[in-house]
């Protein structure tokens, strides 16, 4: 599995924590004893998929190295709800500090996690890739992505600047200006690496031929019925990849996967996504270290 880079999570967490507290959380400061100490447990309220452990006790390592975060889960392990996920123990005042940035972040990617493994176990074998979209939250896009990973799908391209994808909008240009899209897509493959791979995006059969003897690496059959979505996979036969996208749900995944296309593409796995419920339950009690108590936050 491919994990985040740390230097992209640090960055994500300290524009995060800077967000949060600009000049220190002024609450604790004034409230709590300097040497105030604080166990809190990361406990799961409803059943799901875990991703952004990593950001979790990065979130807390960044604001006090000597906080000790156990993590009782790793990301893409499936857990229940009551589950105690990960144990934070240390200065109060740098826990609670991290503390909504970090459930912020775990909430969410576990959210992506969950909603991704859903869509997976959905079309499992039929043989059609469950992959995300640009459709993710600006600034968070890297870890998005990795909690797609962790529920077990994949990614499409990463930014504009991976791979050629022309759709419908830069086909109307094209139109505009006189230009066939076959024509454009010959003369861009003589113009990039060897490396780099064309998709274009087509909204009629009737666009299917043109696009793929051009020599696209993948053809993306945008809001397709069901039946044109078979028509279209017969069509290409084989020469290049079907990529199958526009308004797929849970409900209908499993029909899309059954038309024979390679990937599916779903944007709701990141923009339309709700928060998995996990709660940071905290105690304060002598000797209550390792097990969740019946402290402050329970």
């Amino acid at each position: 599995m491919t994990l985040t880079p740390l230097a992209a999570l640090d960055d994500v967490l300290h524009r995060a924590l800077a967000e949060d507290a600009p000049w220190g959380d002024v609450t604790s400061e004034v409230l709590l004893p300097a040497d105030a100490r604080a166990e809190a447990f990361l406990v799961a309220r409803e059943a799901g998929t875990l991703s952004g452990a990593a950001a979790f006790a990065r979130t807390f390592a960044l604001l006090d190295p000597s906080v000790d975060v156990t993590l009782h889960r790793a990301d893409g392990d499936r857990f229940e709800a009551g589950d105690v996920l990960a144990a934070v123990a240390g200065d109060a005042r740098a826990v609670l500090r991290g503390e909504r940035v970090a459930l912020n972040l775990v909430q969410r990617l576990s959210g992506v996690a969950t909603l991704t493994a859903r869509y997976v176990a959905a079309v499992a074998g039929t043989g059609a890739r469950v992959v995300d979209t640009r459709k993710t939250t600006p600034g968070l896009r890297v870890l998005e992505r990795q909690a797609v990973r962790d529920g077990g799908g994949h990614n499409h391209r990463f930014s504009l600047s991976d791979a050629v994808l022309a759709k419908d909008n830069h086909l109307a240009v094209l139109a505009a200006r006189g230009v066939g899209v076959g024509d454009a897509i010959r003369a861009a493959r003589e113009r990039l690496p060897h490396t780099t791979r064309i998709e274009v995006e087509v909204d009629r059969l009737d666009q299917v031929e043109e696009v793929v003897a051009a020599g696209v690496d993948t053809i993306m059959l945008d809001n397709f019925s069901l039946a044109d979505l078979r028509a279209g996979v017969a069509l290409v036969a084989g020469r290049a990849l079907v990529e199958a996208s526009g308004g797929i749900t849970l409900d209908t995944v499993a029909d899309v996967a059954a038309t024979g296309v390679d990937v599916i593409s779903v944007g709701a796995l990141t923009h339309g996504v709700r928060a998995l419920d996990l709660g940071l339950d905290m105690d304060v009690s002598e000797g209550a270290r390792g097990v969740p108590g019946a402290g402050a936050g329970r």
